[in-house]
């Protein structure tokens, strides 16, 4: 593919006014397990996802951006609603949001969002197949004092370009983004504007949420724990703990036969379970002719100690 430098055209007079509240989290994507630990008590992130498609397929939208508070779902929008809509028990709480304002903003920045998606593809003259461009934004409080800001993009699931605070500058990770660094320092306060949002705006937005929810994220739910089995080939039994309903993410599940560990044939992800909590499972394989005691065990935040679950077959459900 002929990747010729075309050099397209931009309004910089209505391009600087949205960049500067378009701030990307530059932060690779972690296992749930890691940010239950990173977060903790006391520490606090909100975060920002952009997606956008050049050629979104039918019924899809051609942006769409979700708001985090740590791990949960603050709000969404997508360009085929034109709405920005508040998730899960953040629409229950009153003074989040001006959602007509933030739907009106979120147009703004999508629209921006998908012009930047379009000089990518001008520059790689690849119009006619389909790309995505994603962006992370976003900042986190410890103890209430900033402790990190983020910005970054990707074009095509690979590294696009990333802003470094302490220089103040953007840094090119491919050769289309020359063209982004070009528009995006071509104003002398743009950068130290940017900078300011990170260290002092996104930190007072973040702050502003948690006085009014909080509550929602200091929550803590045990898990429930429940076993299940059914006949494998060979005079065998497969048998699965799982546990449902916890909060935070953040779980060790763990099987023994008379004391012994047992390496587990299945894991299962960490996943939300829709309510707010999360779920996971194990699954071991053990011979019908050992009658050893076997138990599960769990570790989670809310329990001072381990909790085991012996299995009884007279009180287990057996799946045939």
């Amino acid at each position: 593919m002929s990747r010729t430098f075309q050099q397209p055209t931009w309004d910089l007079g209505m391009m600087v006014p949205l960049l500067l509240s378009f701030l990307l989290f530059l932060r690779p994507v972690a296992p749930l397990e890691t940010l239950a630990r990173e977060w903790g008590p006391g520490r606090y992130s909100l975060s920002f996802l952009y997606t956008g498609q050049s050629k979104p397929r039918e019924g899809e939208p051609s942006f769409q951006a979700m708001a985090y508070l740590n791990d949960q779902a603050l709000f969404r929008y997508d360009s085929t609603r034109g709405r920005a809509e508040p998730l899960g028990p953040w629409a229950q709480l009153n003074g989040v949001e001006d959602w007509e304002k933030e739907s009106k903003l979120q147009k703004a920045r999508g629209d921006f969002f998908l012009e930047t998606l379009k000089d990518a593809v001008n520059y790689y003259k690849d119009p006619e197949a389909p790309h995505t461009f994603q962006g992370r934004f976003g900042c986190e409080l410890q103890n209430n004092v900033s402790s990190g800001a983020f910005w970054s993009y990707a074009y095509d699931g690979s590294d696009f370009i990333t802003f470094n605070q302490s220089i103040p500058a953007w840094v090119t990770l491919d050769p289309a983004a020359g063209i982004t660094k070009s528009k995006w320092e071509a104003e002398a306060e743009y950068l130290q504007r940017s900078k300011a949002y990170l260290e002092e705006e996104c930190p007072a937005m973040l702050r502003r949420y948690l006085h009014l929810g909080k509550h929602l994220l200091d929550r803590r739910d045990a898990p429930s724990v429940t076993i299940t089995n059914h006949v494998a080939p060979g005079h065998q039994r497969w048998f699965k703990c799982r546990a449902d309903e916890f909060y935070p993410p953040g779980i060790t599940l763990r099987w023994t036969r008379a004391g012994s560990p047992l390496e587990p044939e299945f894991r299962g992800d960490m996943l939300p379970s829709g309510s707010g909590t999360y779920q996971s499972w194990v699954v071991v394989r053990v011979s019908l002719k050992d009658g050893s005691p076997l138990a599960c065990h769990v570790e989670h935040s809310t329990r001072a100690e381990t909790v085991t679950v012996q299995w009884d077959t007279e009180e287990g459900t057996v799946i045939q």
